[in-house]
């Protein structure tokens, strides 16, 4: 193993390896794939085996971002190779860039002089760029396994990111190879700094990868996401028992949803629900996906009342959807309403007629801040990304198009389906209506 890439990045990603066993070979050969797109969709990603997806659909989402509201004269359903290049490559750059904050960035390839001495027996002569393109090529076509690939890769640092990107489009045939994925993953694990990821992670024991089923973690996903490794979903940091535990700590780029909130084991909170280009990732138990639409109203500017309930939640950690009546003033404080004590006990009274003691979430919103007009459309088109072909019609991946219909009621007369697709998104959007093109719903697995 190169002395750069030491135990501790293999621990933080794989889990501590014991004489006994530890992480599979089958796992790690799960992982070994590159960014590879589909012949059927130009701009979509391929994903081969289960375990990537991790990495895999956060790239799709913040590729099809910069596709869909960056990039000038692009049609995003017919991108030629060129454009392909230049788009992945401005999306890792821009993960990269959110993971390092302002650092110096990293780049995990393979090890210049370990490949030259292997292929030239030796010799000190310089490599040409050509030689260690083919180099990387030979390396890319192996089957190496764990112990082999560790040896052969090491890190550079970049101050700038203009460097960076030019270095990202330079080895291009790098991220496409067969060990792209893992590779990216190690640059954006070590532009964060290990130290940092595990200040962050809530239980610094836990794998980023789990060992056994290959599985990329929360913190995880949520590094690739936010550009920061924290485990839970929630917006800001909350203290339990005397523990501080990380959420997320600004609005996010492109969004996370998750099948687990609708099962109530969650919680997302508003900084990953309404991101700031209506793409988000989709969790569901095993695998994930990317759901998107271009219709940017879907992401409009908090509004007051979706900002007092986003506040108003920070207090209510177990979402009951009440808060003592004794935090009501910090609340109003927070949202700088009138915060004076003869006024707050004015409103705990009017809040709270029965004396019980607490203030309905409902009650506080209707009183402080009324129903608003809506300014998402009635229906608008959308689309859904599965990157594992079995779970593709027709075993293409391709994005599955259809129309959302938003609702501000339940309506019996419209309803559907009860698929885990429209359950996902009822987490955000409880009144929601998916017609889909095609015969069946797509699958969040």
């Amino acid at each position: 193993m190169s002395s750069e890439i030491d135990k501790e990045l293999l621990d933080l990603v794989w889990g501590r390896r014991t004489s006994n066993g530890g992480l599979s070979e089958t796992v790690f050969r799960r992982w070994t794939q590159g960014f590879v797109f589909s012949e059927a969709e130009p701009s979509a990603l391929e994903q081969f085996e289960g375990g990537p997806c991790a990495v895999i659909a956060p790239v799709q989402a913040f590729l099809l971002k910069n596709i869909l509201f960056s990039c000038e004269n692009c049609n995003w359903r017919v991108c030629q190779e060129e454009e392909r290049k230049t788009i992945l490559c401005h999306t890792l750059c821009e993960i990269l860039e959110n993971s390092c904050k302002g650092k110096s960035c990293c780049l995990v390839t393979w090890s210049r002089e370990k490949t030259t001495e292997r292929d030239t027996g030796g010799s000190n002569e310089e490599p040409s760029l050509e030689n260690e393109r083919l180099q990387s090529s030979a390396l890319a076509a192996e089957e190496l396994g764990f112990e082999r690939f560790h040896a052969l890769i090491h890190k550079r640092k970049f101050k700038g990111i203009s460097e960076l990107k030019d270095v990202l489009l330079d080895q291009y045939d790098i991220w496409k190879s067969k060990y792209g994925v893992l590779l990216f993953l190690y640059s954006v694990i070590l532009s964060k700094g290990i130290g940092n990821i595990k200040n962050e992670i809530e239980d610094a024991t836990e794998p980023l990868i789990d060992p056994v089923y290959g599985h990329g973690s929360q913190s995880l996903i949520s590094l690739l996401i936010t550009g920061r490794a924290v485990s839970n979903v929630w917006d800001g940091d909350r203290e339990c028992s005397g523990m501080k535990l990380h959420g997320i700590s600004n609005q996010a780029t492109v969004g996370f949803l998750t099948l687990m909130e609708s099962l109530r084991y969650c919680k997302v909170g508003a900084f990953l629900k309404s991101p700031r280009y209506p793409v988000w990732v989709l969790g569901s138990e095993t695998h994930l996906t990317v759901f998107f639409s271009k219709e940017q109203s879907l992401v409009a500017p908090e509004s007051p009342s979706e900002q007092a309930r986003r506040v108003f939640q920070t207090y209510d950690p177990e979402d009951n959807g009440f808060i003592p009546d004794t935090m009501l003033e910090t609340v109003m404080k927070d949202l700088d309403l009138v915060s004076e004590p003869e006024y707050v006990n004015i409103m705990k009274t009017k809040l709270d007629p029965e004396g019980l003691g607490i203030i309905l979430l409902g009650t506080f919103l209707q009183e402080f801040f009324p129903e608003q007009e809506s300014c998402i459309p009635e229906s608008f088109p959308v689309f859904h990304y599965n990157g594992l072909k079995q779970s593709n019609f027709s075993e293409k991946v391709m994005y599955v198009e259809g129309t959302a219909v938003i609702l501000g009621f339940e309506d019996p007369m419209v309803r559907t389906d009860d698929t885990p697709i429209k359950r996902c998104l009822q987490t955000k959007w409880p009144y929601i209506e998916l017609l889909w093109n095609t015969d069946r719903s797509p699958s969040l697995n």
